[in-house]
């Protein structure tokens, strides 16, 4: 998949200049690529690229758009950096969490088993952001308040991804990475298309059988279908609802269809911030966590976080981070440590 992609992804998030004849090139490109994930007999489709073409425009200038946003200049991702970097402080509660994040990344120390000559490694680090309400001392002035109010900040579920051997590299791996998640989506609504077909042919099956059991009741055989309406009355309402769903599924292109694919393409790629979204939020911390409101006076380190989300529910804190040969500890270490937390 990632070859399908790159030249798609090379141009949004790399540092190809844009022109009118690179993007219509870029649309053909990306209809192409996912049409090849999605599903390939799409081609046999009739003007398959025209249909494509409007909706595919559509999501990668919000692509570009969220590459623009995308952070360009890595953070030092080290245990000094824990003392001396607000935004490191902020991620992680102790300098001794910056190294077990380091440690568990089997990607990282893949890189670097790969790539005897690198010195450090480029990476996204991506992470959960949750505030929480506390009762705690504050200082007020010079008056100590006990349970007062505040918001506690605090970062879990740390992981790194996408290492590279600089930013620029690891960019395009995001790139790629979010491309991908598209045509994912992209997918599961075919297939899930796929099977609310199968569902509707099912349910037309139903009211067959049903109907042919009301007329054999109307023949001598009420039993079988119990109490209920008169016979008359149950056939014509199941005659009803068995010419409206035949209507309905032929008013409508089949999801099985190659048109049918085709929507259920557009459905994702017209809406593409729905799937996929970057934005910035802006907040002070301070040392001890506590989350300061923006016209507070005091203490307090401003912190402006990049927040990605994808898909129903994922939302996730990242920013790239340059990391040290040097920092990634051995193997054994991460193993004591995990003896001593047993």
């Amino acid at each position: 998949m990632a070859s399908m992609f790159e030249r798609v992804v090379s141009r949004l998030f790399g540092s190809a200049e844009a022109s009118a004849d690179a993007d219509r090139e870029l649309i053909t490109d990306t209809i192409d690529a996912f049409v090849e994930t999605v599903e390939p007999r799409v081609r046999l489709a009739s003007r398959y690229r025209e249909k494509l073409a409007t909706n595919v425009a559509h999501t990668l200038a919000h692509l570009r758009a969220l590459a623009a946003l995308l952070p360009r200049e890595p953070r030092v991702l080290s245990r000094a950096a824990w003392s001396q970097d607000p935004y490191i402080r902020s991620y992680f509660a102790a300098a001794d969490d910056v190294a077990r994040c380091v440690g568990r990344c089997d990607e990282l120390r893949d890189f670097f088993e790969g790539h005897a000559a690198s010195a450090e490694a480029c990476a996204l680090l991506g992470m959960q952001h949750t505030e929480r309400t506390v009762l705690a001392p504050r200082m007020e002035g010079e008056v100590l308040r006990q349970d007062v109010e505040q918001t506690t900040v605090s970062f879990g579920g740390h992981r790194l991804l996408a290492v590279a051997p600089g930013i620029a590299q690891s960019r395009l791996e995001v790139g790629r990475r979010i491309m991908e998640r598209l045509a994912q989506l992209v997918l599961a609504r075919v297939v899930q298309s796929g099977q609310q077909a199968q569902d509707r042919q099912l349910q037309r099956a139903m009211l067959s059988t049903r109907l042919r059991m009301l007329r054999s009741a109307r023949d001598g055989m009420a039993p079988l279908v119990g109490d209920g309406p008169p016979v008359e009355q149950q056939i014509a309402t199941l005659e009803r609802e068995l010419k409206e769903s035949t209507s309905k599924q032929a008013d409508a292109h089949s999801p099985t269809s190659l048109d049918g694919t085709i929507d259920q393409m557009n459905a994702v790629l017209a809406h593409p911030e729905q799937h996929v979204a970057l934005s910035q939020v802006k907040l002070r911390v301070t040392r001890m966590a506590v989350k300061v409101e923006p016209t507070a006076a005091g203490e307090g380190d401003a912190l402006e976080l990049t927040e990605l989300s994808i898909g129903d529910g994922l939302r996730a804190t990242i920013a790239f981070v340059r990391i040290a040969r040097d920092e990634v500890p051995p193997k054994e270490d991460l193993l004591a440590q995990a003896q001593r937390s047993l």
